[in-house]
């Protein structure tokens, strides 16, 4: 499946106080690069979308402050109603950090749904 990339770069918000980059922005930066996957398409009406069920962080080496990377998207599995999500945290094709997480599609009833067919071309046309 193809890759979605997103360039990032570290400001002093996303570090403590040694300028290395904070464990939890890394979720938040990941879900950055999954919105921007999927900009310009919402839900259908009623849909909530998808909402993240499983998570996992592998950190490999830490980001410093002013480090410029990309966050590279990609979908590893599709399923009727959820997607496995792998993203890797890449500065000059060096690993940084690897994020696998597993996304369910609701609906407004907060049950799972079929995902819409133009997400489904998105997550493998991309």
């Amino acid at each position: 499946m193809n890759a979605h990339t997103f360039p990032f770069s570290i400001a002093y918000a996303d570090t403590d106080a040694g300028g290395i980059v904070y464990h939890a922005r890394y979720v938040e930066i990941a879900e950055r690069a999954r919105m921007n996957w999927f900009r310009g398409i919402l839900p259908p009406d009623g849909d909530l979308g998808f909402v993240i069920k499983e998570l996992n962080i592998k950190y490999k080496k830490p980001l410093r402050l002013c480090d410029e990377f990309t966050v590279v998207t990609t979908a590893t599995e599709i399923g009727a109603a959820s997607i496995w999500v792998e993203q890797k945290f890449v500065k000059n094709d060096e690993l940084f950090a690897i994020l696998t997480g597993k996304a369910a599609y609701i609906g407004a009833n907060m049950k799972p749904k079929r995902i819409p067919e133009e997400y489904m071309k998105l997550m493998t046309e991309s």
